[in-house]
């Protein structure tokens, strides 16, 4: 693959600080770097200062534009021979334009995590209403899932979201590869190193806070949980970590409370090593969260919901506990905060989730070996996939003929202000 070039088209630059979304792009873009892809990094965002600096690990980046026909003229020049999206709404954007300008290029999916899921949950707390599979059903899963049909292959994060793909919406697996976050082997030193129990103190919670699902664990921690946990441990206080913190945010900060906004953490796992335990109660959400990858990393048990666990351990045991209640998170907490060996265990338990569920070597080999295959074959790929077929053709004539209207537009607004 040593001629390969990797065109990938961001939703944002990535913020492997900020978000595991972030992380994640990382992890997929020092796999093709290991391979020897030559690797373009574009977005249409805005470049922003917390953002990795790609070109120091020799990857060229360059903004571009939506409803702009000099993203063609790119395309034409650089000839890519795979394109990554981040996110749908990337390859609802510009998939129309790799088809026409390169369409032998392998138009690969990242879907981070399954947004219509996240939304549908979200939906359902708005509601208070279990979560049912009546949910599922929206306009946001028509496009993403749509999207992924579009698409030669789709990496999906989280094991969950691969049944519910397969049985729910009958995707068919052969354009689906399971890909979680890939890491390294904790290794006895690695471990050995961390602080202990009696070293460390006070609870922690992280997570950007331009996420939805976060700011809701925020409130629910302040408003429910951690009123119930200082009353049994008045000593202690709650760290809530987070990048992008705003005045609402901020307005949650009370020393008296010990519930203390500390906003972005320069590194999360030195921040979460130095906690007791971490606090991450979702209410919603999908994928898989960073942050209890990270707590497990740094030793530190975690208390979180089903949702917040969701595709994690398996059918291993969780790092802490699993508790959905106010009551019973803040009674799960205070345990594993109090007791050395429950804690320990639980510990334990966390490394024994990264070492068994998560190793890159095993899912690298795996993701190229299928890259490979679908190289061979992808006309036969593409043939078998007619419903793919017919929805680029519709999607190619509706976008493309309103990009190309927006872009006419923009043109004669432009004339018309000179």
């Amino acid at each position: 693959m040593s001629n390969s070039k990797l065109l990938i088209i961001g939703f944002i630059w990535p913020e492997p600080n900020s978000s595991a979304a972030g992380g994640r792009m990382m992890q997929l873009i020092d796999l093709f770097l290991k391979k020897k892809f030559e690797v373009i990094y574009t977005s249409p965002a805005k470049f922003s200062e917390n953002a990795e600096n790609l070109e120091h690990l020799g990857i060229t980046q360059k903004q571009i534009q939506v409803n702009d026909s000099s993203f063609d003229e790119f395309l034409k020049e650089e000839q890519p021979t795979h394109v990554l999206f981040d996110r749908f709404m990337m390859e609802e954007q510009f998939g129309w334009r790799i088809a026409e300008q390169c369409p032998e290029a392998m138009r690969i999916l990242d879907t981070e995590d399954l947004h219509f899921l996240r939304k549908a949950r979200q939906q359902a707390y708005k509601d208070k209403k279990v979560f049912k599979k009546k949910y599922l059903y929206t306009d946001i899963a028509k496009r993403e899932i749509a999207s992924i049909l579009r698409s030669d292959l789709s990496l999906i994060i989280s094991k969950s979201e691969m049944e519910i793909l397969v049985n729910q919406f009958q995707v068919n697996i052969n354009l689906l590869l399971y890909l979680p976050f890939l890491l390294k082997p904790l290794k006895d030193k690695d471990t050995e190193n961390l602080p202990n129990f009696d070293t460390r103190q006070h609870f922690i919670s992280i997570g950007n806070f331009l996420h939805a699902p976060n700011w809701d664990k925020t409130l629910f921690l302040k408003e429910e949980i951690w009123p119930l946990i200082k009353k049994e441990l008045p000593e202690a206080e709650l760290h809530v970590y987070g990048a992008y913190t705003s005045q609402k945010v901020e307005q949650l900060h009370n020393v008296k409370q010990g519930f203390l906004i500390k906003g972005r953490a320069p590194n999360a796992i030195d921040a979460i090593k130095q906690a007791k335990v971490l606090l991450g109660p979702l209410r919603f959400g999908a994928g898989l969260k960073g942050k209890f990858i990270d707590a497990m990393q740094a030793g530190t048990p975690s208390v979180t919901t089903t949702v917040g666990a969701e595709g994690l351990c398996g059918d291993l045991p969780w790092c802490g506990e699993i508790a959905n209640s106010a009551e019973e998170i803040a009674k799960q907490a205070i345990l594993l905060y109090s007791m050395p060996k429950r804690w320990k265990i639980a510990q334990r338990n966390g490394f024994n989730i990264i070492n068994k569920r998560f190793q890159r070597k095993v899912f690298a080999a795996n993701f190229f070996k299928r890259l490979k295959k679908l190289e061979q074959d992808l006309n036969l790929h593409r043939q078998q996939n007619f419903v793919g077929q017919i929805l680029m053709h519709h999607s190619t004539q509706s976008t493309k003929y309103m990009s190309l209207w927006i872009e006419s537009k923009n043109k004669d607004s432009a004339k018309e202000s000179i």
